[in-house]
């Protein structure tokens, strides 16, 4: 399988199955109910542990939580209530809304206030090799001393110079990586330099070397976080010597009009709205129709266009069996080896009419639930009954009023050698 990786700006070979593949996307700040658009990096990180675990991968994915930065310091002091209160009901919020996607859960979720002690070794380390200063209580890398800063994102130098201005830094290209507890700041933590909390960066650098290691294979997150944040992790993990991902991985963002969204949602589109609104399947079949590293458009005629693509599917179910040419998997799959183009895979699966391939296909990304047929209540049943005798009889009068009376129930009987089937209307 190949990738498009960030860093390179080119199509990386992964190495053969099993691998190992050891992946680290970045999670969600855990403040206010997750944005849809959060939504992606996760979908993506659990698609690609899907499939190469069934390509004979041995697959470890890492989703971290960021429940310590100063967008929770200041929502909290908003609510006026504790930080750690905030934290701990969004995440609980992430956990349930995630969940509702039907994909599982990451393997490791560790969250950055369980992994302090490792991230203060870690700057501790920057701070003794000269990479890092102190500086009334707060610690800066310094980027000077990592020439390679600025490739994985192509950062301009005002870009660099603007992360966050402060008179203690000796080069304002420099970026915290602690800071001192500030008066609305409720938690801190101790550490070499005085209590405080961690910058936002060395968090992922800390929590994806002590669950993958030093080097692994995969980073993933969304476009933003080229820069500053990956392009920080980057230089903080390789000026010790560490080797970091191999490849980056970068999901394009979605693309909101608000003059095209509905009421129902709103301008500010939660995840949770999305989820209620139009439910898991068209969420997941929208994702699956835009390449993973483009930027998608996200509204009402485009959810629409989702659903009526997954209706498409459960279609597929309530008709006949058709066995797809023998080598109908290798197309699919060869779209999905090729930089994990989705929507390729997507046009493949829509020619399908064999069941049981696509099935196997659905539930790489969490669909196989397209599949399954509901059952017809009795009294739709004995509708259907009556009108299969009235057809036996000739009485197709009555056997055409019958059929009315199903479609008003919601239901369809079609009419099949020996009998028939009840199949849900859309």
């Amino acid at each position: 399988m190949r990738l498009y990786d960030t860093l390179t700006r080119s199509h990386v070979e992964l190495p053969p199955p099993p691998g190992p593949i050891r992946m680290y996307f970045c999670g969600s700040t855990v403040y206010q109910r997750i944005h849809v658009g959060n939504s992606r990096p996760f979908v993506l990180g659990m698609w690609l542990r899907s499939w190469l675990r069934q390509t004979g991968y041995d697959v470890t994915l890492v989703h971290n939580i960021t429940d310590v930065d100063d967008k929770v310091y200041a929502e909290a002091a908003k609510q006026e209530i504790s930080s750690r209160e905030l934290s701990e009901r969004a995440t609980s919020w992430f956990f349930e809304d995630t969940d509702d996607l039907g994909l599982g859960r990451p393997d490791l979720e560790p969250r950055a206030t369980e992994t302090i002690p490792e991230i203060v070794e870690f700057v501790r380390e920057l701070v003794s090799r000269d990479l890092a200063y102190v500086a009334n209580g707060d610690v800066y890398f310094r980027v000077a001393r990592f020439p390679e800063y600025g490739q994985l994102s192509g950062a301009r130098i005002e870009d660099m110079v603007a992360q966050e201005t402060s008179e203690l830094k000796e080069d304002q290209r420099d970026f915290a990586l602690w800071k001192s507890q500030k008066p609305i700041e409720d938690a801190a933590w101790d550490s070499p330099w005085g209590r405080g909390r961690p910058g936002w960066h060395i968090e992922c650098s800390a929590m994806a070397e002590k669950f993958l290691g030093r080097e692994f294979e995969i980073h993933g997150g969304g476009n933003d976080l080229r820069f500053p944040h990956h392009e920080n992790e980057l230089a903080q993990s390789r000026s010790l010597g560490h080797p970091f991902a191999q490849v980056w991985v970068h999901n394009g963002m979605l693309e909101l009009d608000a003059s095209k969204m509905s009421k129902s949602l709103g301008n500010v589109v939660t995840l949770r709205n999305v989820l209620d609104v139009w439910g898991r399947e068209a969420l997941l079949v929208f994702h699956l129709s835009g390449f993973w590293s483009k930027p998608v458009d996200f509204s009402d005629d485009v959810m629409q266009q989702a659903l009526a693509r997954a209706n498409r599917f459960r279609d597929v179910f309530r008709r006949p069996h058709e066995d797809a040419p023998a080598d109908a998997w290798a197309g699919f799959a060869a779209a999905l080896e090729d930089d994990f183009n989705a929507p390729a895979a997507l046009a493949v699966m829509h020619e399908w009419r064999d069941h049981e391939l696509l099935r196997r296909a659905l539930g790489v990304f969490g669909l196989a639930t397209l599949a399954e047929q509901e059952a017809a209540p009795a009294e739709v049943t004995e509708l259907a009954d009556r009108r299969q005798r009235a057809r036996a009889e000739r009485d197709f009068d009555e056997a055409d009023r019958l059929r009315v009376e199903i479609e008003r129930a919601g239901w369809e009987a079609r009419d099949e050698p020996g009998g028939y089937r009840l199949v849900r209307l859309p």
